[in-house]
Order: C-alpha cells, then sequence, then structure tokens
C-alpha cells in the first residue's frame, strides 16, 4: 500500500474508518462494508488515537493550539 497505514493482516487502509465516522456511520456500518477488519482492531486504534490526541493536548501550550469543540 505504499506507506499507508491498514489494520494489520488486510489491505484496508485506517483512514477509510476515520473517512466512515466523518461520514456519520458508526462502526458497525465500517465493519460490515471490511470485513477482515475486527471490532478489536478499530476499538485498539480508536483508544490508541484518543490517547495519542490527549497527550498532544497535554503538552500543548496553553492557547497555543486549537481543535473545533475541544476546549484546553
Amino acid at each position: 500500500m505504499g506507506g499507508t497505514p491498514v489494520f494489520l493482516d488486510t489491505r484496508v487502509p485506517v483512514q477509510t474508518l476515520f473517512d466512515y465516522l466523518k461520514a456519520g456511520d458508526s462502526i458497525d456500518d465500517f465493519l460490515d462494508g471490511f470485513p477482515t477488519v475486527t471490532r478489536s482492531q478499530v476499538i485498539g486504534l480508536l483508544e490508541q488515537a484518543g490517547k495519542q490526541l490527549v497527550t498532544v493536548l497535554d503538552i500543548a501550550p496553553r492557547g497555543k493550539a486549537t481543535l473545533v469543540g475541544i476546549e484546553f
């Protein structure tokens, strides 16, 4: 996939999950469309992404970083 992050043992790009969620689709919709991806892979990815986001926000100087819908 040329450097594109994919779910382990699949050819499904991680970005596809975020595209589904951004469009308002559910995790179940995504899993129905990509049966080679497991629910635990999706949950694990979201948990890790959330932890990384919180870490970035924790180290950002107050008032120096902004995200839509998030106050810090």
